[in-house]
């Protein structure tokens, strides 16, 4: 009986575990560029006497859906979106190159390159900065072009590259800020095959009845751990009874 409440409870520890996730997609449908985690259940087999019809439920993580999501056009000159699989080099809080596929850029009071979110874009040599007075355009290749808004000389220039990257889905891992790194460390090499999509924002790519419909799953199925346990501590008061009747 002890071993059938203790699986059990296991049981519903993952399951409320998977509730967690699946609750943090939902709370992010409308976050652009987000991407889903994906969870699933996995068996442990018990070990010891008598258990080798038994398992644990584990909740493990499997990835991320990498799907692209819808995109959002914006007109707006400062917005951008990838329309090919893969990301774009940001530095993160802790300076080291990460990948995002939130695009949207501001530029600093030094006329430096940043995310909607403060992170500096990255180009083939670091941050880029726009010369003061100028108005920044992105083309589909990355190419940062920047062209004065005063004087007689109004000839674009190109002052940057953002860094594209395509590395596979299996070398990359979320991190709990929302940017992809690779596993392992270091920084992926750039891409040509990656393009963007000027004036228009990649929405989130979270199903949001999908969402609904597992949330409504997990809590049937904790609902159903819960009576396991239930049962199982109801058999074992009445064995206890019985043996204290025959004593």
């Amino acid at each position: 009986m002890d071993r059938m409440i203790y699986l059990a409870m296991n049981g519903a520890k993952h399951v409320e575990w998977q509730q967690a996730t699946t609750s943090h997609n939902l709370a992010n449908a409308n976050t652009n560029g987000y991407k889903a985690d994906q969870v699933s259940f996995r068996a442990l087999p018990v070990k010891g006497e008598g258990s080798p019809t038994r398992t644990y439920v584990v909740d493990n993580t499997v990835g991320h859906d990498m799907s692209q999501g819808s995109l959002l056009q914006t007109g707006s000159p400062n917005d951008f979106a990838l329309g090919t699989p893969g990301f774009f080099a940001v530095q993160g809080p802790d300076g080291q190159e990460a990948y995002s596929r939130d695009g949207g850029f501001a530029l600093d009071e030094t006329g430096m390159m940043r995310t909607k979110s403060g992170l500096p874009l990255i180009g083939d040599g670091g941050p880029i900065t726009v010369p003061a007075g100028s108005k920044p355009e992105i083309g589909q290749d990355g190419t940062v072009m920047a062209t004065p808004q005063s004087g007689q000389d109004r000839t674009p220039q190109i002052v940057g590259q953002l860094k594209l990257v395509n590395p596979a889905v299996r070398d990359v891992y979320k991190g709990e800020d929302g940017l992809f790194r690779l596993n392992g460390g270091g920084t992926a090499q750039a891409d040509q095959g990656v393009k963007l999509v000027a004036g228009a924002l990649e929405g989130s790519n979270v199903n949001a009845v999908d969402s609904l419909v597992q949330m409504i799953s997990h809590a049937r199925q904790f609902d159903l751990n819960i009576k396991l346990m239930q049962t199982a501590d109801q058999n074992a008061r009445s064995a206890t009874q019985v043996l204290a009747m025959t004593a």
